[in-house]
């Protein structure tokens, strides 16, 4: 079984508390993602998903100068580097997430996301069971 450092992401492009909505959003489009962390020097404080924009932002007639701290989701679920890829699934099921901020103390040190397993066979039944849920239940971020 794989454990979340061998498999997470660790160059990962971050926004901080001085960025806005439009400024985030601007970063989403150029990396192509749906979601970017919000850090503060180099601890992270929240999340934000182009959902957050569009739910929490846009449908609430917030302008993109809106900061980020207002919109983004600041109740985070994070994993441990050290711990399985099968934990991690079992994480992002029970919270219908799609990505898990990797954190040392409360260092961001790198994410993992369902894409990430996505790409690898999974060996462990239960694992494959909890992303299976993910993907048919609905996802919030």
């Amino acid at each position: 079984m794989e454990i979340i450092r061998d498999i997470m992401t660790d160059n990962v492009e971050c926004c901080t508390l001085l960025d806005n909505m439009y400024e985030v959003a601007l970063k989403m489009k150029e990396l192509n993602v749906g979601a970017i962390p919000i850090v503060d020097q180099e601890k992270i404080v929240g999340m934000i998903t182009d959902r957050d924009i569009v739910i929490r932002g846009v449908a609430e007639k917030h302008p993109g100068s809106t900061k980020v701290e207002d919109i983004m989701s600041s109740e985070l679920i994070t994993i441990s580097p050290e711990a399985t890829s099968q934990e991690a699934a079992k994480l992002m099921a029970q919270h219908k997430i799609r990505r898990l901020p990797v954190v040392e103390g409360d260092k961001l040190i790198g994410i993992v996301s369902l894409g990430d397993f996505a790409v690898r066979e999974l060996s462990d039944d239960q694992a494959k069971e909890a992303l299976t849920e993910i993907s048919e239940h609905g996802i919030q971020h």
